[in-house]
């Protein structure tokens, strides 16, 4: 059985420093992907169709881990990748403060073996055992490139982000970089590592990426 380490492959993009600001170029990755909104007077927590969606994107990646890995010829075994949210509000003014007017695109990565033949096939089977679901129906496999980036892994609570974030556009003004997110049309972006239904709030850890241009 052929074993791939994406975990490895892409630790730079999953496994920043949390001690310091870093710039990555990011390439064109394979991604499972549900876009939705939060609903007003609601955040990404306490949002239903946001749940609905985080259900979704695991159930067909992990559908197609096993299809993949039970294969009778031709076998790959490989992880189930972390959830990840693409996050913007439409008139541009992104404040992570304010979380009921944020438009998201949640995905999980996804390896190049998986192909839109196959993905469809995993949907399927996920309709078969779970039943009918209109958020199912709106998973698609893409590919997304986020290009020229900065990054770091935060610790802690959701609620502490902005702070991290600060040091991150500090980082941005003394290498000559602008943030992309906001006007520009770059997408603020979280990848969850750790579950905030298990994890101490004070250990939990996201990595925080914002799409950066030359200033």
């Amino acid at each position: 059985m052929k074993t791939l380490d994406l975990k490895k492959q892409f630790k730079n993009l999953y496994q920043p420093s949390a001690k310091k600001i870093e710039i990555a170029q990011v390439p064109n990755l394979q991604f499972a992907m549900i876009d939705g909104g939060i609903e007003k007077g609601s955040e990404p927590g306490k949002s239903p169709s946001f749940a609905e969606a985080t259900q979704a994107l695991y159930s067909i990646s992990y559908t197609l881990k096993f299809m993949f890995k039970k294969r009778k010829t031709d076998a790959v075994d490989y992880p189930v990748m972390a959830l990840e949210g693409l996050w913007w509000v439409e008139d541009g003014n992104f404040d992570i403060r304010v979380k009921d007017n944020w438009f998201y695109t949640l995905m999980i990565m996804q390896p190049e073996v998986i192909t839109a033949e196959v993905f469809e096939q995993a949907r399927e089977e996920v309709h078969r055992k779970k039943g009918g679901s209109d958020m199912l129906d709106k998973a698609r496999l893409a590919q997304f490139e986020e290009g020229l980036c900065v990054q770091t892994m935060h610790i802690g609570p959701y609620a502490t982000e902005p702070a991290t974030l600060d040091r991150m556009r500090e980082f941005m003004a003394e290498n000559g970089l602008k943030d992309a997110v906001g006007p520009i049309g770059g997408k603020h972006h979280e990848i969850y590592l750790s579950d905030p239904r298990k994890a101490a709030p004070d250990k939990m850890k996201t990595v925080l990426r914002h799409p950066v241009v030359k200033a």
